[in-house]
């Protein structure tokens, strides 16, 4: 039997092999409660995407915005949730969005970060380079704005921000760019065999095998990044229309020009206008893979309404851009964006650029590049301004313009000198002389200035003057002056006869007139009253 001393000694042992378990097991549940928790908070961590906004101005930029979070603006409204301020007015700008599910209005599907650039110059690049990291680029898409105001700007527009975006992820390390050939691979695989153009992943890896090859002119330069062109404002093609005299040919020539363009990048474009429904909100959903718990919204082309454009991705061909319009070389213009593009001709600097990212100079400020796209298609959409420089170029340069008639003021300038000539002749009466009737003893300077004093003669008409109420016109009452002193011929006179010469003749006709003024004058005065 055991002694007392034993069974403390062995009770004393398991006790303190009990308090040496115990902390071991508070240990576990601990662990096991973190973890759970940590799992609960990441599953209602809210998905996170980036979107870079490049090109456009202030106002622009804005009405991407509200045209992005339309239908959600109005649900915020009705439960009284305040809109994220939006900064945008210097270098690069941020704002935030929540996407609301479509059928459960409490659900949050992701948040959106948005930042906002409108100038291309390189000085921005390190803006940009924090934004893309291994975890953010699988996140993000790159949208450039364009403006229906001015589509003759489009190219070299696109041009500048391509660069600027090659240049940045050439910039970037390793990582990020094994990352962006993974999402590259993907997006390339996204519209073919069994995916649905609106962004649905592959349901099985059979799938994957069969997918369609890639046609001609398809992702020859991927950025690494997927790429959508957003042209704001179609409502103003009925503008060209009646302005600039547009017809389907030019639109259908810019529509090609897009289409050729973003085919090289793997990118999608869509037709916006201010205030009306688009599915400018499914496409860039769809972009950043943000889907709708229980309604997913199909994203269909169109290409046959003009103001309402959308191309997919992975949806063009070569094939279905020479059906818009034929005689269009899109083999020409593919290889003329490849060199447009190189990175040995740079963007312009930032002094150079307006804030919607056009050229504040000439064509010529930046260089051209011999067989580029950018240069082929500005000679087809012209720039209205530069119709005004070039003639005023042309004038500075000695080139003068055929006219089809004489210039206003050489016309007039004749007239003057004609009229100087008359006035310099005039008697000192105040009368034209070149109006009175030359006798045969008269001398001209010629024929032709007799020629041009009859037809000033013919559109000044006769000089006329009131005397007394009488209307005396001046050039007929001199002519019988002139007719009765030269033919008047002396005759024998008698004594008791006196017949005045000419000279008192014509002192007695001056005594006529002369009475015939004063009695008019007498005639318009007020008579007195008769008593």
């Amino acid at each position: 039997m055991a002694s007392s001393n034993d069974r403390t000694s062995t009770h004393t042992q398991i006790s303190a092999s009990s308090d040496h378990d115990r902390p071991k097991s508070a240990d576990a549940k601990k662990d096991m409660w973190s973890s759970m928790l940590d799992s609960v908070a990441s599953g209602k961590r809210l998905p996170e995407k980036n979107i870079l906004v490049l090109g456009g101005t202030t106002e622009s930029q804005r009405e991407f915005l509200e045209g992005l979070s339309a239908e959600d603006s109005k649900r915020n409204q009705d439960r009284q949730r305040k809109q994220p301020p939006i900064a945008n007015n210097f270098a690069l700008g941020y704002t935030y969005h929540d996407v609301l599910d479509a059928d459960h209005e409490e659900d949050i599907l992701a948040r959106l970060s948005l930042y906002l650039l409108a100038d291309p110059s390189p000085s921005f690049t390190p803006l940009l380079q924090p934004l893309l990291t291994p975890q953010t680029i699988p996140n993000t898409l790159i949208v450039v704005l364009l403006d229906w105001s001015q589509p003759w700007f489009w190219l070299r527009q696109l041009r500048d921000w391509i660069r600027l975006l090659r240049t940045l992820l050439v910039s970037l390390d390793e990582d990020c760019k094994e990352k962006m050939e993974e999402v590259m691979i993907g997006w390339r695989d996204r519209g073919r065999g069994g995916i649905n153009l609106d962004g649905g992943g592959i349901s099985s890896t059979a799938e994957s095998d069969v997918s369609l090859p890639l046609g001609p002119g398809e992702w020859e330069e991927a950025l690494g990044l997927p790429l959508c062109i957003v042209c704001q404002n179609s409502d103003r093609i009925e503008a060209l229309e009646k302005d600039r005299a547009w017809k389907e040919e030019e639109f259908d020539t810019v529509l090609q020009y897009l289409r050729t363009i973003l085919l090289k990048h793997g990118a999608s474009l869509i037709y916006t206008i201010p205030s009306v429904p688009s599915p400018l909100q499914s496409l860039i959903h769809s972009s950043l893979g943000i889907h709708s718990l229980l309604k997913r919204q199909p994203l269909k082309h169109n290409v046959i309404d003009r103001d309402k454009v959308v191309v997919p991705p992975n949806w063009d061909s070569w094939g279905k851009i020479r059906v818009l319009r034929e005689g269009f070389d899109v083999e020409a213009i593919n290889k003329g964006w490849s060199l447009d593009i190189e990175e040995s001709y740079h963007p312009i600097s930032s002094g150079d650029v307006h804030a919607n990212g056009t050229n504040s100079h000439t064509e010529d400020a930046t260089p051209k590049v011999p067989g580029g796209a950018t240069e082929s298609y500005e000679e087809l959409v012209r720039d209205p301004s530069l119709d005004a420089l070039q003639a005023a170029s042309a004038e500075s340069n000695g080139l003068k313009l055929e006219v089809s008639s004489t210039d206003a003021q050489t016309f007039l300038g004749t007239q003057l000198a004609a009229l100087d000539k008359l006035r310099q002749g005039a008697e000192p009466s105040g009368m034209d002389s070149s109006r009175l009737v030359r006798g045969p003893g008269a001398s001209l300077e010629g024929e032709e200035s007799l020629g041009n004093e009859a037809r000033v003669n013919e559109h000044i008409g006769p000089v006329q003057f009131n005397m007394g109420g009488i209307q005396v016109d001046a050039d007929d009452m001199l002519q019988r002056l002139k007719d009765r002193q030269s033919y008047q011929t002396p005759e024998p006179t008698t004594p008791s006869t006196t017949i005045p010469d000419g000279k008192t003749q014509n002192e007695t006709l001056a005594n006529f007139f002369a009475g015939l003024v004063n009695r008019g004058s007498a005639a318009n005065s007020p008579r007195p009253a008769r008593s």
